[in-house]
This record gives structure tokens, sequence and C-alpha cells, in this order.
């Protein structure tokens, strides 16, 4: 490791002593299904069971735990779209110490409810994580509280790095490693730890697209802020790196990668299908990555589940969403005569080739439409792919004008 890593694997592991008897040592689960996309075995690091449902209370409470009884006194202040101001406000409680937390507008409901539920103060300010932020220090100048930021702290870094412990604990056989990363806390302490115990193992970051900061920052040599942000995935969408945890990031991660929302939506989809799992977007970012393009992945390989806080109705919008990346919702339009009883024999085809029709509605006036004819749209559910071509195979043997 370079002498501008501010964090070292001793400063992780006194967090681990710090953490004992407050955070999880979480488990790490086999996923068949991913070890045989991959052709090599695929462990999940389950931080979507840790207390408060994310890594982030590992973070919060090493740096919390060092604060001076001055510091307690003072209170303290954050700001999260939601994991970390959970982690924070766990962190207060079992400390004694009042809390602020701020949160950008839109923050999900149940993340807002559970930092209220462990005694926090919750204020919404701003669109972005970085608006909360900068509304949070303002705070802490005006009042007095400490800032404990969600990422850029050698304290946190550390908290998060006893994650990394626990993955050469627990699975020695690795070779890559794959993280979600927003401001990169989490990705930058297990590489950390990883990295120190095991330097040929490959670490991997992975970010939405939509929320990329670290390829252009890592290409420019310096943290580089994003103009707009747009994704599903609240708990890794932020817009600028910071200094701790670009460095760091830039000297020990082998590559960042980028994936898109449908991957995100699929790849929640699939966690909660295959290894019954709830994970948030963010949270299965990493699962996304080995999805998008499992040959990277050929090595023994641990992916992330950072985080499990998703809104139930965000998780039904993100099921219905992933189910259609998956290619198992199928949107049609086809010509059928203008008949009576043209319409249920097209539906009784669709049924007897096992698809299961959602939503349906037809149009008769269009100018491209002839006379004796009717267009009808479908909304389908199939199996996938190769049930959806066996679908549509069938309708046009059976002579109707399908149009996808």
């Amino acid at each position: 490791m370079t002498d501008r890593v501010q964090v070292t694997v001793a400063d992780i592991e006194r967090a681990a002593e710090t953490l004992a008897g407050l955070a999880l040592r979480t488990p790490m689960e086999e996923s068949r299904w991913l070890s045989e996309l991959t052709g090599s075995p695929v462990l999940l690091k389950c931080e979507n069971l840790q207390r408060t449902g994310s890594f982030k209370v590992r973070g919060a409470y090493t740096r919390m735990a060092h604060l001076t009884a001055d510091e307690r006194a003072r209170g303290v202040v954050a700001a999260s779209a939601g994991n970390h101001a959970q982690g924070v406000a766990l962190a207060a409680q079992a400390l004694g110490i009042a809390a602020t937390v701020y949160m950008p507008e839109g923050a999900p409901i149940p993340k807002e409810k559970a930092t209220r539920a462990y005694g926090a103060q919750v204020v919404f300010h701003g669109r972005y994580l970085e608006d909360s932020l900068a509304e949070a220090r303002a705070f802490a100048e005006r009042t007095g509280a400490v800032l404990i930021h969600p990422f850029d702290n050698p304290d946190v870094v550390a908290g998060q790095g006893t994650c990394g412990l626990e993955i050469l604990d627990q699975a020695p056989e690795m070779e890559t490693v794959v993280v979600p990363c927003g401001g990169g806390g989490l990705l930058s302490g297990i590489a950390i730890a990883v990295k120190s115990a095991r330097p040929d193992v490959r670490v991997v970051g992975v970010q939405a697209e939509g929320a990329a900061a670290f390829p252009a920052s890592l290409a420019a040599g310096h943290p580089v802020a994003l103009d707009s942000m747009s994704t599903m995935a609240d708990g890794i969408a932020v817009g600028l790196p910071g200094e701790v945890t670009f460095r760091t990031v830039h000297d020990l991660v082998d590559e960042v990668v980028t994936v898109s929302e449908a991957s995100l939506s699929r790849a929640v989809l699939a966690v909660l299908e295959r290894a019954k799992l709830v994970a948030e977007p963010a949270g299965a970012a990493a699962v996304a990555a080995i999805l998008d393009d499992p040959d990277r992945f050929g090595t023994p390989t641990v992916a992330v589940l950072s985080g499990g806080n998703i809104d139930p109705l965000l998780l039904g919008k993100v099921i219905q969403h992933g189910m259609a990346a998956a290619g198992r919702y199928l949107n049609l339009r086809l010509r059928v005569p203008d008949r009576p009883g043209a319409l249920a024999e097209l539906l009784s085809d669709i049924g007897q080739a096992g698809a299961n029709v959602i939503e349906v509605s037809h149009a008769r006036i269009d100018a491209d439409l002839s006379l004796d004819e009717v267009e009808v749209h479908l909304q389908l559910e199939t199996r996938g792919d190769l049930h959806t071509e066996a679908l549509l195979t069938r309708l046009r043997e059976r002579g109707y004008r399908v149009f996808e």
C-alpha cells in the first residue's frame, strides 16, 4: 500500500474491537445460481442483514465512539438518504448522544421512520445528498454539533473496513470481491482490509450509471462533481467522492464499473427470487455487475449485499421493472379480424402457449388498419426470453400479424 492511504488495517482491527457487541458478524451465503452463471464459486456477504439493514452502523458507531465527552454533549449531525441516518441514529442511541439527521426530499419513508424510531431528529432539505450535507455542515457551525460524515472520515472508513476482515475470514479462497460504491467508504474500508492481507485479490467497485462520480474522478486524478444524478439506488447516489475515499480507491481498487437501472432492477429481483433475500437497488449493485458480465467474474468471488432497506412500494415497482428487464413481461400489438370471437381465439392461443395476460385493449380507429381488422394491445407475463420467442413463433404460425 502507498503512504497516501490514511487508514491502516490496524485501525480496522481496533474498530472491530470497538464494534464488538453492537455490529453483527453478518452471514456469508453461497450463491449457486451465480456460481453456475460465472463458472466459479460466488458468495454473498449479507450486510443487508446487519443491524439497521445496512453496513452503515459499522462506520457511524466507530466514529462516534471516539468522540470526547465535550463533543458528545454537543450532539451530532449527519446527512443521509437513509442508511447512514439509521446507523448514526442507532449509534447515538447506544452512546446516549443527541442526533439530528438531514435527509434529501423524497428519501424513502421506511428509512425516515426507522431513523426517527432510534430517537434522531429528522429534517428534510434539498434534492440531493450534497444539498443535505451542506445544510448539515451549516447546522454544525451554528450549534457546535459534530458532523458525522457518511463516508469521508478515517474512523468511518475503518469501521466499514471491519466488513472486509469478516470477508477474509469467511471466504479465504476468494480471488475477487465486488462492492457497491457511492461515496466509497465501504469500498475503501474493504479494499484496505483485503489488500493488506491478500494483495492478489481483485477489488471491484460498482456504481449506478446515473450517479457514477468515480470513473470520471479517477480519470481526472482528483474528485470531480457530477452535474446531476438520476438513479433508483439512493444508497449510492453520491455526486462527489471524498478526499479520503478517493485516495484509497485510486490506490487500492482495481476497477470501478457501472450498472444500468434495468440491471439494478434485475439484480433485486434475482436476489429476491433465487437467494430469498431482500436487497435495495444500491445493495444489489454488485450482483447487477456480475449478471451484466459473468465472464468478468470467473474466479471465486464475493459480492457484497450492502443494504436491504427498500420502500415496499418501490420494491413492487422494482420487481416489475426487473421482470421486464429479464424478459418476463412482453408488450405486443397484433392485428386480428374484426369479427365476433376473434379476440377469444387469440387469448385462447396465448393461454395454450403458457403465457399469462395481464392487460388487454383494442383499437378499431387507425388509418393503418383495414376496415375488417382490429389492433389488439397486450401485456403478457412469460417465463423468460426463450418462452417469449416460442410464444411469438406460435402466434405467427397461427397467422397473426405481430408487432413488438
